[in-house]
């Protein structure tokens, strides 16, 4: 087979300071609440029967990953980095990213079908180089390879570079104060011109944060109708999503009463679908902000976590990473979010403002409901919170603004 003629190889190895000469930006592996499988996600807590069906799954996964890296290198593909937003805090940063197999030509963040992200060929034990608004980040073999894949001793590791995991996952903080506001993060592979995502670095001062879920909160899925879901992600054109009606006003409103509120999205969708999503929301005009989705690769230890579990570790970890914020969370009534809420805000008293919930249809849920009423629910004893319920973005809007007025007023 002829060899592919690849993009220039940008080599910044003899760099030991970044732009205006400051010292490079020191990573440290990514620890945190999601990565870290719970009790009820550890596999080897699980029965017998269960123990043996998902370690036969993790087992024919690792080895699909094998052969199809096997078939697309033998094509002339080479890694690439699709890269994800990050935020910050201001003390330090998280950046994810993953590094997959591709043609040439194949460019990062592209808006694809559901059915060909979810097939992308993992580059395992990449090497990335990173900088943040071109100050290069210093690491070593970080984020899940330390917990998930057995520590290499001959694989070569530098200072300059991260190693990507087993299914090419990488997973850092990088230790920077940086002012508030959008930042750039560039990664490189060799061979490969460099690819950018934003970082979102939340103001230190900022006392109220929004927490969002994405299917069938601002994007419909239909997700309680599991036929309708898998379709929707796999083969609908992401062009063609659509989003619940007058949400992005709801949360425009939100925005501008909450100037410096961050907004967090939610979603149990894949990483593989972060571009797709990303794209909806700004064609839609939701405000900015960095998206938390699922890795749904099996992994040894956690499997696949639930979509709930999934939810509860994003949202506490977000707890600790903003101690003095207190959070809006906004979900809908087809995926527990409300109860899934309620938990969260009597683990965390005082740290939850108010819950928004979106009322799904009959055409939604798939099936028919009892009749429900729109508006707000008293705070139960439980919670003491307060929660707002409506079939779409106005009702929540007029409902809900007033509440917070009077609030903040």
């Amino acid at each position: 087979m002829a060899k592919t003629t690849r993009e220039h190889d940008y080599d910044h190895r003899n760099d030991d300071t970044g732009h205006d000469g400051e010292r490079p930006i020191i990573a440290q592996p990514a620890t945190s609440n999601f990565e870290t499988a719970s009790r009820r996600e550890r596999i080897d807590l699980k029965p017998l029967g269960v123990r043996v069906i998902r370690h036969s799954v993790t087992k024919a996964f690792g080895l699909w990953s094998m052969s199809a890296t096997a078939v697309v290198r033998r094509f002339g593909w080479f890694p690439r980095v699709e890269p994800y937003v990050g935020y910050g805090t201001g003390a330090y940063s998280r950046l994810i990213c993953r590094t997959v197999y591709a043609p040439v030509q194949r460019t990062a963040g592209l808006v694809m079908r559901g059915i060909r992200a979810a097939f992308m060929v993992p580059a395992a034990g990449t090497q990335v180089r990173i900088s943040i608004d071109d100050i290069p980040l210093l690491t070593v073999q970080i984020g899940d390879s330390e917990e998930f894949d057995a520590v290499d001793a001959n694989r070569e590791q530098s200072s300059e570079f991260a190693l990507s995991d087993s299914q090419g996952y990488l997973d850092l903080v990088a230790e920077r104060g940086l002012t508030p506001g959008k930042h750039d993060v560039s990664y490189i592979v060799d061979g490969r011109h460099p690819v950018h995502s934003p970082l979102y670095t939340i103001p230190a001062n900022a006392k109220v944060g929004i927490i969002s879920d994405i299917d069938d909160t601002v994007m419909v899925t239909q997700v309680p109708t599991l036929w309708r879901a898998v379709f929707n992600m796999l083969f609908l054109n992401p062009r063609k999503r659509m989003s619940v009606p007058s949400m992005s006003v709801f949360y425009s409103k939100l925005r501008e009463f909450f100037p410096d509120a961050p907004f967090f999205y939610l979603s149990t969708s894949p990483w593989n679908v972060e571009g797709s999503i990303r794209h909806f929301l700004e064609y839609h005009g939701f405000p900015e902000g960095p998206l938390l989705l699922r890795d749904l690769d099996p992994r040894p230890k956690k499997f696949i976590p639930t979509g709930v579990q999934h939810k509860l570790e994003f949202v506490e970890q977000l707890m600790a990473d903003f101690p003095e914020m207190r959070f809006i969370l906004l979900g809908d009534d087809g995926q527990k979010d409300p109860t899934t809420y309620s938990t969260i805000a009597q683990r965390y008293k005082g740290r939850v403002i108010a819950i928004g919930i979106r009322q799904l249809s009959p055409h939604d849920m798939g099936r028919s409901l009892p009749q429900r009423v729109a508006g707000v629910a008293p705070p139960s004893p439980e919670i003491d919170v307060p929660v707002f319920y409506g079939p779409n973005g106005v009702n929540l809007m007029n409902t809900m603004m007033p509440y917070l007025r009077n609030l903040f007023k």
